[in-house]
């Protein structure tokens, strides 16, 4: 098999939990601890840092890989979904994983990959491991699929593991509490491991605590900024840039210092490819692009279109099955123009669903392209134009 069918055996074949939500959810670690074994894979020469939360965790990777990048070392990351190109969840030093390893690896052992039945992301991680192994990176940054405690990368012994912050999603998994869900991150706290906190919660602060105790490994907290020094303006993007510095200073390597700290955040574009995280996709009128997909995701949207200069604004959604649209769009200017969409998927939310969860008349396309382009027709060069819902559309609009 080439590498276009490799692929798609991959995406198709196997479970996803992007495309198929929970009945792909294949929870427990049995599986790919297993499968390593069998491959005889060891793991114990890579340097990890394991970067869990609810959201911000693709952000902070990517910033601590490339502060990591600018102080000359090797970095391979690993992270999810993927927007365009399956191989984009696999990197170092922002070149993505190599066709030909990709073949080798699945036709190696595919007997082996039916045998213990690997999920979609049970594959890709177990994939990126032997990658950096065999590239022999100097850190490898491995993002949380989903939770922690349960989630296939949980089998790694990192040098850190950092929790970005914690708010509401995936409920139906993982919790509808804070507290449940707090539970459910931390358990990728490891013995002697560093535990770093991007945001403080009252709430939840004491469980983290606990656990640290529990396993014994020190914990810290991200202190708040005495000069709320920004970095981006983003605002949401710069807690996650915080805790990317916090946690390249605790690595305590002599290569990392300010100046390497510095052009980390300035090319972060160069270094990652960072993308939907309020990306400018185009301009006259501006289009951005954002892949919030959970309340807290839209309260950071909220926040920015408040520094957001633009005459009006019209706002392209598509979201996935059994989300509350409704809390979501409380959030967003009511002046706006809502647009909705399709995500062409089993999981995407369809127009019955969204014209049951809100009232009043529905403006709907099934063809995002489509929409877009009709919504940029009836645009002035000084609205704004926001697609927002789900990573999904990257895809079906842009490629």
């Amino acid at each position: 098999m080439d590498y276009n069918n490799i692929e798609n055996w991959i995406l198709s074949r196997l479970p996803s939990y992007q495309i198929q939500g929970k009945k792909a959810y294949n929870p427990g670690l049995n599986n790919v601890i297993k499968f390593i074994k069998h491959i005889n894979l060891s793991i114990d020469c890579l340097n990890m840092i394991h970067v869990g939360g609810t959201n911000g965790k693709g952000s902070t990777s990517s910033y601590i890989s490339s502060i990591l990048q600018e102080s000359k070392y090797r970095v391979g990351i690993f992270t999810s979904p993927h927007f365009y190109d399956f191989r984009e969840r696999i990197k170092i030093n922002n070149k993505k994983i190599n066709k030909t390893f990709i073949v080798d690896f699945v036709k190696d052992n595919t007997s082996i990959i039916e045998k213990f039945k690997l999920s979609f992301f049970e594959l890709s991680f177990c994939l990126s491991l032997a990658y950096f192994i065999e590239n022999r990176v100097d850190y490898a940054i491995i993002e949380v699929g989903l939770g922690g405690r349960l989630d296939a990368t949980n089998i790694i012994n990192p040098l850190i593991s950092v929790i970005t912050n914690i708010s509401y999603d995936h409920s139906d998994i993982l919790g509808n509490t804070l507290e449940m869900i707090a539970i459910e991150k931390a358990g990728i706290f490891k013995k002697n491991s560093q535990i770093i906190i991007g945001e403080r919660n009252n709430i939840i602060d004491k469980i983290f605590i606990e656990k640290a105790k529990e396993v014994m490994s020190p914990i810290a907290f991200v202190p708040k900024p005495k000069n709320q020094k920004r970095y981006s303006n983003v605002d949401y993007l710069n807690n996650n840039i915080r805790t990317a510095i916090y946690t390249c200073k605790a690595l305590n390597l002599k290569n990392i210092n300010n100046e390497s700290i510095s052009a980390g955040i300035s090319n972060i574009i160069k270094n990652t490819d960072l993308f939907g995280r309020w990306t400018t996709v185009g301009n006259r009128p501006k289009v951005i692009f954002d892949a919030a997909h959970n309340i807290e995701g839209f309260r950071s949207i909220s926040n920015q279109l408040q520094k957001t200069k633009f005459v009006k604004i019209h706002i392209i959604l598509a979201f996935i099955k059994g989300k509350n649209i409704r809390e979501f769009i409380n959030e967003l200017p009511p002046d706006a123009n809502l647009y909705f969409t399709s995500l062409n998927m089993d999981r995407g939310m369809s127009y019955n669903e969204i014209k049951k969860k809100l009232r009043g008349k529905i403006i709907y396309n099934e063809n995002p392209k489509n929409l877009l382009e009709t919504v940029k027709a009836n645009a002035s060069e000084n609205d704004l134009i926001l697609i927002t819902g789900s990573n999904f559309l990257a895809k079906k609009i842009f490629k």
